[in-house]
């Protein structure tokens, strides 16, 4: 059995056409289908079907490509081991981090690795965990960080449980809701809701914590004013505005060891944050650079 046959099954698979299967291959059309029948009969039976305008996986096809994805990925997995072998380089670091993370880790760790680790080519990626996930199975990343309850459990990731940080309604110095506490005022959610909220987006699990401390008001969906993953962004709103942000501490600890922010209290209290975890592939082959990551990580992302 030929793995560029496997390959080949796995294309078509994936687009549902020969046509477009062979293009991305670039072969001919009639050279894919020569491959997928000469599979065909070593193997005894059908893999795909027309159904239409599309190329199904028969049962056959279906069990014959779960196997075939576990054999090509373990083949690419031995070429990258022996390739970091036989260069004795610490490999690249490829990662992606949700936006709480980014913001804690994304500057000081690109800083970190330009002064310390100049020879090292280094990739950060920002966006939501549904995109970082997709970039990491396709292995365009080597890890990911999130929060670990935004992604569904699979027997092809591996996942570290980090730290649990704490989130926090965030404003400027000077804003009437920290004058309103000062005067021993409670300052609720409906105050908060009278001023633009911002956020990057949150998970299902930090959602639902706030509408059962807040009431249905609470909901991101709707109480929302400014949404971007870009903490940073937010933050430079927030500075030169009323708008009140939603954020864990530890992004936003320069500015208030600054005393350009502060940590608003509310009645009730905010719960704890999010908890991050540091996804990895099962199996995947890690290149010896990720430990400077791994370590930058346990240091720096906490309260």
């Amino acid at each position: 059995m030929h793995l560029k046959h496997l390959r080949h099954l796995l294309m078509v698979a994936d687009v549902e056409s020969f046509s477009r299967a062979a293009q991305r291959l670039h072969l001919t059309q009639s050279a894919l289908s020569r491959s997928i029948q000469a599979l065909e009969d070593e193997l005894g039976g059908k893999l795909i079907d027309r159904h239409g305008r599309r190329n199904v996986l028969t049962p056959l096809g279906e069990l014959i490509a779960e196997r075939a994805r576990r054999m090509l990925f373990e083949e690419a997995e031995l070429h990258r081991s022996v390739e970091l072998f036989h260069r004795h380089h610490l490999g690249a670091i490829r990662v992606g981090l949700g936006a709480g993370p980014g913001a804690v880790l994304m500057t000081p760790f690109l800083r970190h690795m330009a002064m310390h680790h100049p020879g090292i080519q280094v990739a950060v990626s920002l966006g939501t965990s549904d995109a970082l996930m997709i970039q990491l199975r396709q292995r365009t990343l080597d890890a990911v960080i999130v929060e670990v309850t935004s992604v569904a459990p699979a027997t092809d990731l591996r996942h570290e449980l980090l730290a649990q940080l704490q989130g926090r309604f965030i404003c400027r110095a000077g804003h009437p809701l920290l004058l309103q506490a000062a005067a021993g005022e409670t300052v609720t959610f409906d105050d908060v809701m009278r001023y633009p909220l911002a956020s990057a987006p949150l998970s299902p699990e930090v959602a639902r914590g706030l509408v059962k401390r807040f009431g249905a008001r609470a909901d991101p969906e709707h109480c929302l004013s400014l949404r971007c993953e870009n903490v940073r962004s937010l933050v430079e709103a927030v500075l030169v505005s009323d708008a009140i942000l939603f954020s864990i501490v530890a992004a936003v600890r320069t500015e208030i060891a600054e005393g350009k922010l502060f940590e608003l209290a509310t009645a009730p209290a905010v719960d704890d944050g999010p908890r991050y975890a540091f996804f990895t592939l099962a199996g995947r082959t890690e290149a010896p650079s990720m430990a400077l990551f791994r370590r930058f990580v346990d240091e720096h992302l906490h309260d």
